[in-house]
């Protein structure tokens, strides 16, 4: 735990050095100018990025067995290497994932399952940092939440699908400017490496547009309908999610005790009531943050209603709707006419971050289905025998 608190304290330390607003950006892209007139400032946003990318990306590509799917993960890109022995292996992951493992394997000439999962880290990092910087209009604030709230901690578990989030809250920007071409391009590619991207293709065009009084109705009805049709809704989300079918998970969404997570209720019920309470001034007219509006509408929604398709489900559709929540806090908090309402209510934000850091490295991450503690390293540990290697 001691390496997880010490990154995140580095981070948020670093974080004080940076200054966006004077960065010398190109037409608004969010781009640091290395150029001539690159000023003091800019030289030191870059530096400091460079240092949070390689923390968080060392931390993350020398991890070794540390994740919920690790040792998974090494077992399923071995039978996809034993390809080359003749025979074709039955693996879940998606044709991205495959190629990349066996490109790797044999440049390598052996089994390096710690570059791949390097290379995942990197890009990974890279992504959600360039999508919050080139967003956010509060940067040091999105990245705070971004740490704090666990994002970052759980790329080290689920690294196929945190590869994706991260090409989803960078994709974001394209949808927004009406860039469709590029947007459905890259949730396109993105899903060769984790299928659930697809459903953002459905998610996000409709958090986009205005709603209007009946949709808002038509949302309530068809949430209030989820009581009553559950077995319906769980065989809809089976045939998208095909690997359940079968499984305890499927028994669970049929009759299974419904489990709501009431930490994310409560957030997205708190930032539901802020951004009510500021919708004239910030919201309305603003395209940008009524995509924010509408994706922490939507996923309150699904936590409250849809909770029976268990949290395996529930997180794979509702992450990519609050990983929103990192760029629209900030915007509405400086959306607060009142310095001194700003600074207290800002203070609140950091405060409830900080007590869900804390949770979360005391309960969910040692926790199966996260299980990024305890944190071991390539550099002082060996990967225990995989079940290839034990046949049982």
């Amino acid at each position: 735990m001691i390496v997880y608190f010490t990154l995140t304290v580095a981070v948020l330390a670093l974080l004080l050095l940076v200054k966006k607003n004077t960065v010398s950006e190109c037409a608004g892209c969010g781009r640091i100018g290395f150029h001539r007139g690159m000023t003091r400032q800019d030289a030191i946003n870059a530096i400091v990025l460079a240092a949070i990318f390689l923390g968080l990306s060392a931390v993350s590509a020398l991890r070794l067995n540390v994740g919920n799917d690790y040792a998974t993960y090494v077992e399923h890109m071995h039978l996809i290497n034993s390809k080359s022995d003749g025979w074709i292996p039955k693996v879940p992951e998606e044709e991205g994932f495959k190629a990349l493992t066996y490109v790797i394997y044999k440049l390598c000439g052996f089994e390096n399952y710690v570059l791949v999962f390097a290379i995942f880290a990197f890009l990974t990092v890279l992504f959600f940092m360039k999508g919050i910087w080139r967003q956010s209009k509060w940067f040091e604030l999105s990245f705070a939440m971004f740490m704090l709230l666990g994002f970052y901690f759980q790329s080290l578990s689920t690294v196929r699908y945190y590869f994706g989030l991260g090409i989803a809250l960078l994709s974001i920007e394209y949808l927004v400017k009406k860039d469709y071409p590029r947007f459905v391009l890259m949730i396109l590619v993105g899903a060769l490496f984790h299928k659930s991207l697809l459903i953002i293709l459905v998610l996000y065009p409709i958090a986009v547009i205005n709603w209007k009084k009946w949709m808002y109705a038509l949302g309530a009805a068809l949430g209030a309908s989820c009581f009553f049709l559950r077995p319906i809704y769980a065989k809809i989300a089976v045939k998208i999610y095909s690997d359940y079918q079968g499984t305890a998970t499927y028994d669970r969404m049929i009759a299974g005790p419904i489990h709501y997570s009431y930490i994310s209720i409560a957030r997205c019920a708190l930032i539901l009531a802020a951004s009510i309470y500021l919708y004239k001034d910030e919201i309305k007219g603003n395209r940008e943050n009524i995509f924010f509006f509408h994706c922490n509408v939507m996923s309150l929604a699904l936590y409250v209603f849809a909770a029976f398709l268990t949290d395996e489900v529930i997180s794979r559709i509702s992450y990519y709707l609050t990983i929103t929540h990192v760029l629209f806090v900030p915007a509405l908090l400086l959306g607060i006419k009142d310095p001194k309402k700003r600074k207290i209510c800002t203070s609140l934000v950091l405060l409830g971050c900080l007590m869900y850091f804390v949770i979360f490295m005391k309960r969910i991450a040692p926790a199966n289905g996260t299980r990024i503690l305890p944190y071991t390293t390539i550099m002082f540990d060996d990967m225990p025998p995989i079940l290839s290697e034990t046949g049982y």
